[in-house]
């Protein structure tokens, strides 16, 4: 196929991300207030992460500023950043319950891995993502460019590192576009499956592998999912055949352009951020981290994988992960050792 590009503010370059209004959103007196009268009403009714719902969380103003992460999501950047929300007034289980509320009015909650895991623990736990079943967010060790396999992953910063943990991220369709310009034959090849592991949450007796591939369109809309350490994983299982000269190849090309500084960036976390990411049209980086000694000085942030109604549709080779292609539903995240898919949508809201 002929590749034309998307529109410029999807595929941008460092320079377009210049202007920080256009993905920085500073919370407003008012933002805050709001929180803290959702996080108030929802403990004068004793509501827990299990029984929490959008009427018993219940944002009023500060919902315009979701709407707006939502539309600049995927509709803009593919990037968004909330900033400034005072974490040193909560309670480590009072930001649990806000970043789960907040989560409610964005949009469906995902499995971020086989056990269900609904709102994961970003921090060191001695993982590597190298290993069949280690998750890269679990390590303290730098992470290449990848995407989480949800239409969006939420990061809210709790603390940060004693140095290091940089966050990185570039426009997947800005790489997508060079590779169309410079290389298309391996733009043919990234649209062409590739094998990929399940990590350990494939149904029981079912293969532990999948195929699809890493670029993908539908109705016009780009969309790439990447995951290097699941491809390289999948090599080493048994049925799976090596990976071809040209499957290789483009994955270096691959690799060699989200490094390239030509097309990538990066911020620094303050904590009280929620940083939101496009999964099909950004990769998302990180590098080491140092952290502190002491338990409660440790780097330490909360994620989200959400399936927001104004998602994109997806093409029919992705179905085999995400479940379900259609826009707007309940898709993505890891199934349950049942092969049941794990979300929670609780009430109504934006």
């Amino acid at each position: 196929m002929t590749y034309s590009p998307l529109s410029k503010d999807l595929a941008w370059l460092p320079a377009d991300l210049e202007d920080k209004n256009r993905w920085i959103y500073r919370l407003t007196p008012a933002d805050i207030a709001d929180i803290e009268n959702a996080l108030a009403a929802s403990k004068a009714a004793g509501a827990t992460i299990e029984t929490l719902t959008r009427e018993t969380f219940p944002l009023d103003t500060f919902t315009d500023a979701l709407v707006l992460a939502l539309d600049r999501l995927e509709n803009d950047l593919g990037l968004f950043v909330l900033r400034g929300l005072p974490v040193e007034r909560f309670t480590k289980d009072e930001m649990r319950l806000i970043y789960w509320g907040v989560g409610l009015h964005m949009g469906v909650a995902r499995s971020q891995s086989f056990k269900g895991d609904m709102l994961g623990d970003v921090r060191d736990a001695g993982q590597s993502a190298i290993t069949q079943k280690g998750r890269g967010y679990m390590s303290r060790e730098g992470l290449g460019f990848h995407t989480d396999s949800a239409d969006i992953v939420a990061l809210l910063v709790l603390r940060t590192a004693k140095s290091g943990g940089r966050s990185l991220f570039c426009s997947s369709v800005a790489v997508a576009d060079e590779i169309a310009r410079t290389r298309p034959d391996l733009f043919e090849v990234l649209q062409q499956p590739f094998y990929h592991s399940w990590k350990g949450s494939e149904k029981p007796g079912t293969k532990p592998y999948f195929q699809q591939p890493i670029f993908s369109f539908e109705d016009g809309r780009f969309s790439s999912r990447w995951l290097a350490p699941h491809i390289w994983s999948a090599q080493e299982l048994e049925g799976v055949p090596p990976l071809t000269d040209a499957q290789t190849e483009a994955m270096n090309l691959l690799i060699s352009l989200n490094d390239d500084p030509r097309f990538h960036t990066s911020m620094m976390f303050e904590p009280g951020d929620f940083q939101f990411l496009n999964n099909h049209v950004i990769y998302h980086a990180r590098t080491e981290f140092e952290d502190w000694e002491e338990e409660d000085r440790k780097r330490h942030l909360l994620r989200l994988w959400l399936a927001p109604a104004n998602s994109r549709p997806l093409n029919e080779a992705m179905k085999e992960f995400y479940g379900d292609i259609r826009p707007g539903v309940p898709r993505g995240g890891f199934p349950s050792p049942t092969g049941e898919r794990v979300f929670v949508s609780r009430g109504t809201g934006a």
